[in-house]
């Protein structure tokens, strides 16, 4: 396997507590999914950690909640400029935290968007508003006049931000940028299975000159911390990524203290393929199942309801091009398909194919382990699938995509809408105002058309058990205020 250059297995790591660096009582092994050689030994944070990142976060609140705008704009725009800085020099760290390939880690974990990510808000948004005035009758409650009202967004308060292990950093920053400009402190708690790469973020945070405590970071390889970290009365809201089944723990551990949620879980991308599709097209956003972080990504298009007539071309389209992909060692450049996060997770998705087997899907090609010393599965295609097979209603998190025919758009539709999930679909077919009618009729967040590629500043969240709320551009900063609304009589 290729040589990771630039990281020192034995550096000493430590949490980010109220601006210091603050060691625990233990660590644990992070280890690189393409070689499995420990990449190094994480902080493990305990629930007095996690209770001292609380304590801080909440004592810098009242500072950093009254910091004018423009200046919480321009720390992140100095973020921001020390993240294109020093981000690419953190690639192979990612990489071998993640198993990601280096055109993955290169371009959408550290790339020019991680910056630009906070960038977008360091120019502060007003989203205050003013209501129109409104002529009120005499009643019990007053005389007769004009009543005005204004509303105003707050921040809410102390955000624990807890982010999945496929995007490390473009998560948090998805999550800390919007709640840093809207006035919130933050503490991160990143996935176990890669942390590094964020307590390199912390170094920026540092550096970048934000007030101690705004930012913290607690790792920690078990769910006690965590837990805690979410029951905590003194955390006002919990923004997760991650499973819907730990999104719904989340939501139970801090039911006693209403804490505020903002949820992306999981999903099972619908792609409706009418008869008119391009069948090429289509066949080059399928593969990214396989191809884009080994399917480790819950956006991703991975149950295909394709048009009866096009269906055996698009399979035998899908098998040829599987066989084209190269598996192997993500350090390579011409590497496409790179390992699973762990072995947990390769051992997860084999038994998933297994199911799909015995369950009476068609393995088209796949469904074996490479033979690589990492946390390898071949791409994957099952077909002949039906809408009641465990493989077609749960999620993989891998690179398996599953097909299933029709034989219309009402069907494709009902086929699509038939899932606990709701976070991405798309729609492929030669008439674009049709493939809008379909969309619109999509139980999905998200709906793309002809294409994998999402709107940037458009909200993204999902219906169903795919999350609560919607993150991203505006809708970023609301997600992370709350509404207060003042009125008066004239």
């Amino acid at each position: 396997m290729g040589e990771i250059a630039d990281i020192d297995p034995q550096e000493e790591w430590k949490l980010l507590v109220g601006g210091e660096w603050t060691s625990t009582s233990g660590t644990y092994e992070v280890v690189d999914p393409n070689t499995t050689a420990v990449v190094g030994h994480a902080p493990d944070g305990s629930v007095a950690d996690a209770e001292a990142t609380v304590a801080a976060a909440k004592a810098a609140l009242p500072g950093w909640r009254d910091t004018p705008p423009v200046e919480r704009g321009a720390l992140l725009g100095r973020l921001a400029d020390v993240l294109r800085e020093r981000a690419p020099t953190w690639s192979a760290l990612v990489q071998a935290e993640t198993g990601a390939t280096i055109k993955v880690a290169e371009t959408m974990q550290v790339g020019p968007n991680l910056a630009d990510r906070y960038a977008q808000y360091s120019i502060p948004r007003d989203l205050d508003r003013a209501e129109l005035p409104v002529a009120q009758a005499a009643s019990a409650l007053g005389p007769a006049g004009l009543v005005g009202a204004v509303s105003y967004r707050q921040p809410v308060g102390v955000v624990a931000c807890i982010t999945s292990y496929n995007f490390p950093l473009v998560n948090v920053a998805g999550k800390l940028a919007p709640a840093l400009a809207m006035g919130n402190t933050c503490i991160i708690k990143p996935a176990p299975q890669d942390p590094l790469g964020v307590l390199r973020l912390g170094e920026a945070v540092v550096e970048a000159g934000f007030p101690p405590g705004v930012v913290n970071i607690l790792t920690t390889s078990g769910v006690e911390a965590s837990a805690a970290l979410v029951a905590s009365r003194d955390v006002n809201m919990v923004s997760f990524t991650g499973s819907s089944a730990v999104g719904k723990r989340i939501m139970a551990d801090g039911a006693a203290s209403m804490t505020r949620v903002l949820m992306e879980l999981g999903g099972k991308g619908a792609m409706v393929m009418t008869e008119d599709a391009d069948v090429n097209a289509a066949v080059g956003a399928i593969a990214s199942v396989w191809g884009f972080h080994s399917g480790q990504i819950c956006t991703a298009p991975t149950r295909v309801i394709c048009h009866r007539s096009i269906y055996d071309q698009l399979v035998s389209t899908l098998e040829s091009v599987a066989g084209m992909l190269k598996v192997g060692d993500a350090t390579e450049r011409d590497t496409l398909v790179g390992p699973l996060v762990s072995e947990l997770q390769r051992d997860s998705v084999e038994a998933f194919i297994r199911n799909g087997v015995d369950g009476g899907a068609t393995l088209v090609c796949g469904g074996d382990r490479p033979d690589l010393p990492g946390y390898f599965v071949a791409p994957t295609l099952l077909a002949d699938c039906t809408s009641d097979m465990h493989v077609v209603r749960e999620e993989a998190f891998g690179p398996v995509v599953v097909v299933l025919p029709h034989d219309g758009d009402d069907e494709a539709v009902a086929i699509a809408n038939d899932s606990a999930y709701g976070l991405y679909s798309y729609v492929y077919a030669g008439d674009m105002a049709r493939a809008y009618r379909i969309a619109r009729r999509l139980e999905s967040g998200n709906v793309a058309l002809n294409s994998i590629v999402p709107h940037p500043n458009a909200p993204f969240g999902g219906f169903k058990e795919s999350g609560i709320g919607r993150d991203r551009g505006i809708a970023g900063l609301e997600a992370y205020s709350e509404v207060q609304a003042i009125s008066w009589m004239a």
